[in-house]
């Protein structure tokens, strides 16, 4: 299999309980089905302990329920994993092995990156002075099974490879590059699928406001957002619309929404621009959307269907 990942991907490392906002709090953790084979096996009070946490969320997916103020209930007094510590973190669950990775497979090839919900993730990207390129290797994974359009999933790599080139087109100012990228993608759009984005009016500042809330210190910013956008450095900007386009440009193969992603990549230049000109606040905007399922169904769809975020409303917070 191809692996491609950002050039910094292999600078992150976690800090464990040195960590300013740990991973380990603020929402449930699924449990896999591989973990809770594993789990079986084991014996004594650690056995004992994790049946005793194990519960059922809305959906039905079994979850390690959560003890006072939203903490796992393994994450100790020092910030860390007694679990980790007790069976080693290659018996943690899936997503506390994986974060603050995400992966993308589209068969022969695997996209991995780090996500702006760990605050040190958020750092490295938001001071990256080099460009945000991307390393290439081959390793001996076998190709993920998929259902993919093939031909559509390769234009998509042509379309995607245009959009970073306009990101990273430095003749021009970051709010100049941001207007041609939404332009560019509401050109693909209309080879693609149609597109309505009359059948919400949330206004745009509501639209950050989720149902669930995570850290009520996101809620604050949100309430208290400049009333003009402050953009930080072009660089920075940059940094974001490209993590954006890396991210969720090539999910467009699932569903013919190129549009949406490309949205996506601007309102995340927006949200220091209005709530926040740190890593900070990107971090806590992404530990609130990007990892609940609940805000993050809600803000796919408005990012296609609310008028407020259509590209012409769009192009007005970058004028």
């Amino acid at each position: 299999m191809k692996l491609i990942t950002p050039s910094f991907y292999k600078n992150f490392e976690c800090i464990a309980g040195a960590c300013p906002d740990s991973c380990c709090q603020g929402w449930e953790v699924d449990a896999d089905e591989e973990s809770l084979a594993y789990y079986k096996t084991l014996s004594g009070s650690l056995r004992a302990r994790i049946d005793s946490v194990l519960d059922k969320d809305e959906f039905g997916n079994t979850i390690f329920r959560l003890a006072d103020k939203k903490r796992c209930p393994f994450l100790n007094k020092d910030n860390l994993c007694d679990m980790h510590i007790a069976i080693g973190g290659e018996h943690t669950p899936y997503t506390c092995r994986t974060f603050p990775r995400f992966i993308n497979d589209f068969g022969g090839t695997r996209e991995m990156g780090i996500s702006f919900s760990c605050p040190v993730a958020s750092d490295i990207m938001w001071n990256l002075t080099e460009d945000f390129d991307f390393d290439t290797e081959i390793n001996s994974l076998p190709p993920s099974l998929n259902e993919i359009d093939a031909a559509l999933y390769f234009q998509l790599l042509t379309y995607r490879k245009k959009a970073y080139s306009i990101i990273l087109n430095r003749k021009l100012q970051i709010n100049e590059r941001l207007i041609q990228l939404l332009d560019y993608a509401a050109e693909i759009q209309k080879e693609l699928d149609a597109y309505n984005e009359n059948t919400s009016d949330t206004e745009f500042f509501d639209v950050f406001n989720n149902p669930e809330v995570i850290n009520p210190e996101w809620a604050e910013k949100v309430k208290n957002h400049n009333t003009k956008p402050s953009f930080p450095k072009d660089k920075i900007c940059e940094n974001i619309a490209m993590y954006f386009l890396f991210r969720y440009f090539l999910t467009a193969v699932y569903d013919s929404d190129v549009l949406s992603k490309v949205k996506m990549a601007v309102i995340g230049v927006l949200i220091p621009a209005y709530f926040g000109n740190d890593s900070w606040t990107i971090h806590l905007w992404s530990k609130e959307t990007e990892h609940s399922d609940v805000n993050m169904e809600r803000y796919t769809y408005e990012l296609k269907n609310n008028v407020n975020l259509s590209v012409e409303e769009l192009k007005k917070h970058l004028i």
